[in-house]
């Protein structure tokens, strides 16, 4: 799919055409779809939400949201930072009904091999992103839209008008400031 009719779609919406918004869904929600079960292979097995529910639990937000939409990119960017709270609450408020719990060991790669099964995993890497993304936020966001979102190197660039080889040395750096934050 062409980032054309999504950024046309989202500049109508955004002028406050309403049609646009239900135009979208259609467009967008494969897509959309598919990165929401790519975020749910690394949730535990048993995981109360489902792609479905995840995705229209975000697409619900993001309908709410007052964001000035850029493009395709940004719309999907958006999405994936959306899902990725979206978890981190389900974890937070899973989390709340345990008792106790040690610091947890983190391992990061492409695939992001999180021991999802323990809530507290999920908190650690989220509270560790948001403190990388203190340092430096475009370095977070890369992170977050490659390793949450499961975009590439290119799509995550696109999202966030950067080079390839940016990402690249983002995602070493974030990389290895993880593993010394959490391991």
């Amino acid at each position: 799919m062409t980032g054309q009719p999504v950024t046309h779609l989202l500049e109508r919406w955004r002028e406050g055409d309403s049609r646009a918004l239900d135009e979208l869904m259609p467009v967008v929600y494969d897509e959309l779809r598919r990165v929401a079960a790519r975020r749910m292979r690394d949730e535990r097995p048993g995981h109360t939400l489902a792609p479905t529910d995840l995705l229209h639990e975000a697409y619900g937000r993001l309908v709410q949201a007052d964001i000035p939409w850029q493009d395709r990119a940004h719309f999907f960017a958006v999405a994936a930072g959306t899902m990725r709270r979206i978890l981190v609450d389900h974890a937070r408020g899973r989390a709340a009904r345990k008792r106790g719990g040690d610091a947890v060991r983190v391992t990061l790669d492409d695939s992001l091999p999180l021991d999802a099964a323990e809530p507290e995993t999920l908190l650690a890497l989220h509270e560790a992103l948001e403190r990388l993304a203190e340092l430096d936020q475009r370095k977070a966001r890369v992170l977050e839209l490659h390793l949450f979102a499961g975009l590439s190197y290119d799509e995550t660039a696109a999202a966030l008008d950067v080079s390839a080889a940016t990402v690249d040395r983002d995602l070493r750096f974030a990389r290895a400031w993880l593993q010394r934050e959490l391991g």
